[in-house]
């Protein structure tokens, strides 16, 4: 299923994103970069699912958006006073943070006790994660190894009828992906320079 995203049917689209995330479904949604590829971050069959129709290594775990601060007690039990400057600079924007684990966490998304997750810039996908009030996958819109879908038909030419919910933004803008860096320890450690330089801002 393909919708097209309007500003009128805005609401309408995500109600019926979070109704299929919550059953267990997949979505392809634009954010501020690139199309992503969603799942409800707690249901193991929609995440293998996930993993298989993007043959994504099993070792590489699916970074999450969240639409607030107060979601990340929902993955991480541990934050630290560094990590906490970072979120007030840079999120929402494409910051991707590793943070500890908590326990229990599907091994999907979760890699060597860590959980990669960033608020979104402006776009529908913080409006989602905003909406659904839960952690979703925003792992890229592409079969691993090729390049990151930035349309509908992209998507659709990658994955045709293996997502349950394709949603049309039209063309994303593409540029740089997420700077990702882990917070893990006291020294904020820098993973994947990105769209935010966080040592000249």
């Amino acid at each position: 299923m393909i919708l097209k995203l309007t500003d009128e049917a805005s609401e309408e689209i995500i109600n019926t994103s979070i109704s299929i995330l919550k059953k267990g479904g997949i979505i392809a949604y634009p954010t501020e970069t690139f199309y992503g590829l969603g799942a409800k971050y707690d249901i193991d069959s929609a995440l293998k699912r996930l993993y298989e129709i993007k043959q994504r290594p099993k070792e590489k775990a699916m970074p999450l958006i969240i639409g607030g601060i107060d979601k990340l007690s929902l993955i991480t039990d541990s934050i630290n006073a560094s990590v906490k400057e970072l979120m007030d600079r840079f999120w929402p924007g494409p910051l991707t943070i590793f943070f500890h684990s908590r326990a229990g966490l599907s091994e999907y998304i979760v890699s060597e006790n860590k959980v990669a997750v960033r608020i979104p810039g402006e776009s529908f996908a913080l409006k989602l994660a905003c909406a659904a009030g839960f952690p979703i996958t925003a792992t890229s819109a592409n079969i691993s190894g090729m390049p990151p879908a930035d349309s509908a038909s992209m998507v659709l030419d990658y994955f045709g009828d293996r997502i349950d919910l394709i949603i049309d933004g039209g063309k994303t803008k593409g540029g740089l992906p997420s700077t990702i860096v882990d917070a893990t320890d006291t020294a904020i450690k820098i993973i994947r320079k990105g769209a935010v330089d966080i040592r000249s801002s």
